[in-house]
C-alpha cells in the first residue's frame, strides 16, 4: 500500500509545530519545540529539520509496512512571503530582518518541495481545500487571535499581490487617531477586534463607567479575551458590551472590505469566534446595516469549520495541495 503525506508547520511566537497530514486533512502525528527559545534563525532552522525528521519517522513507525510518498513541507508563519520564501520582518519572533527559511529548510531536508505563506493565507488554503470553503471561489478568512489575519480568494485564487503580503486587512484605519499598534501606526482594526482589542476594551469600558464586573478577582494581567467572552455570555455587563462592540467594529469593518473583492463568504476563525452568538450575532448585525444595497443578504459570515487545534498546520500542509 502506498501513501501521500504531506509535512505542515505552524510557526508561533512562542512555539512551533510540525504535523504529518494525510491526504483527507488527518493529522497523523505531531511534533512541537519552542520558538522563542532561539533568536538565530540557523539554530532555529536546525532545530525545525529535527523535527521535520522526528514526525517523519513516528509516521512511518504508525504506518508500518505502508509505503511512504512524501509531498513536501508546507510552512505557516507570521511575515512570511510565498514569493521570497523568507520571514520578513516578524513582529513576534525572536531572529529579527529577513530570514530565508525555505532556503535553510532545503539545505537542511530532502524533500520535493518546500513552501512557506503567511499564517492567515494557509489558514485560508486550508478551509478551501478541507473546511467549510471547499465550494467556494471567492471568500476571505479572517483570523482573530492575539492580531487579526486575512486571506483572501479571488477566482479561485489566493490573493498575494506584488510584493506577497496582500490582505493584510488587521492593519486598515477603522478608527483616525485610534489607539496605538506596533508598527507606531493608530486605529488598525487589529486594535480593536483581536483578542488584544477585546482586553483593551474591556479595560476601557470599565475604567469609563466604573462599578463591578464578574472578572474582578482577576488582576489585570490574568484577564483574558475568552475570561470576558465567558463572562458575557453568563450576563456581566461591563462584558456584553465589550464584545457587542468588538462585533459591531468587525462588521462595519467587513461591510467595507466586501466592496473590494465581493466575497460570497467571510469565514472567521480563531479564539474569540469560540464565543459563539455573543460576538457573532453583532458582528452579522452590524455587517448587513453598513452594506450597500446590492450587497445586502447576499454575502455569508460563517465559522471556520477547521478544528481549532489543528487549522494551522492543515493550512501549511495545503500550501502543497
Amino acid at each position: 500500500m502506498s501513501i501521500k503525506l504531506t509535512l505542515g508547520a505552524d510557526i508561533g511566537g512562542t512555539n512551533t509545530r510540525i504535523g504529518v497530514v494525510s491526504p483527507d486533512g488527518e493529522v497523523i502525528c505531531t511534533e512541537t519545540f519552542s520558538t522563542s527559545a532561539y533568536s538565530e534563525a540557523e539554530l532555529y532552522a536546525d532545530v525545525m529539520a529535527q523535527a521535520a525528521e522526528a514526525a517523519m519517522l513516528q509516521a512511518a513507525e504508525m504506518l508500518g509496512d505502508a509505503e511512504i510518498e512524501w509531498a513536501g513541507l508546507g510552512i505557516g508563519a507570521p511575515n512570511g512571503n510565498f514569493h521570497s520564501g523568507a520571514i520578513e520582518e516578524p513582529p513576534n519572533l525572536n531572529f529579527k530582518g529577513i530570514t530565508p527559511l525555505v532556503a535553510l529548510m532545503e539545505a537542511r531536508l530532502d524533500l520535493p518541495r518546500i513552501a512557506l505563506t503567511n499564517d492567515a493565507n494557509a489558514a485560508a488554503l486550508g478551509e478551501h481545500i478541507y473546511g467549510a470553503a471547499q465550494n467556494f471561489s471567492d471568500f476571505i478568512m479572517i483570523t482573530l487571535g492575539t492580531g487579526l489575519g486575512s486571506g483572501i480568494f479571488v477566482n479561485n485564487q489566493l490573493v498575494y499581490g506584488s510584493n506577497g503580503f496582500a490582505g493584510e486587512l488587521g492593519h486598515m484605519t477603522v478608527v483616525p487617531n485610534g489607539r496605538y499598534c506596533g508598527f507606531n501606526r493608530r486605529g488598525s482594526l487589529e486594535n480593536y477586534c483581536s483578542a488584544t482589542g477585546i482586553r483593551r476594551t474591556f479595560f476601557e469600558m470599565l475604567a469609563q463607567h466604573g462599578g463591578t464586573s464578574a472578572l474582578d478577582h482577576k488582576t489585570i494581567a490574568e484577564i483574558t479575551a475568552k475570561d470576558i467572552a465567558d463572562a458575557a455570555i453568563a450576563g456581566d455587563a461591563i462584558s456584553v458590551a465589550t464584545m457587542d462592540f468588538t462585533g459591531r467594529m468587525l462588521g462595519e469593518a467587513l461591510a467595507s472590505i466586501a466592496l473590494v473583492t465581493s466575497p460570497a463568504a467571510f469565514f472567521l476563525f480563531g479564539g474569540p469566534v469560540q464565543a459563539g452568538d455573543i460576538l457573532l450575532e453583532p458582528t452579522r448585525l452590524a455587517f448587513e446595516q453598513h452594506l450597500i444595497p446590492t450587497y445586502k443578504g447576499t454575502i455569508q459570515i460563517v465559522e471556520s469549520a477547521l478544528p481549532p487545534g489543528e487549522a494551522a498546520l492543515l493550512g501549511a500542509a495545503a500550501l502543497l495541495g
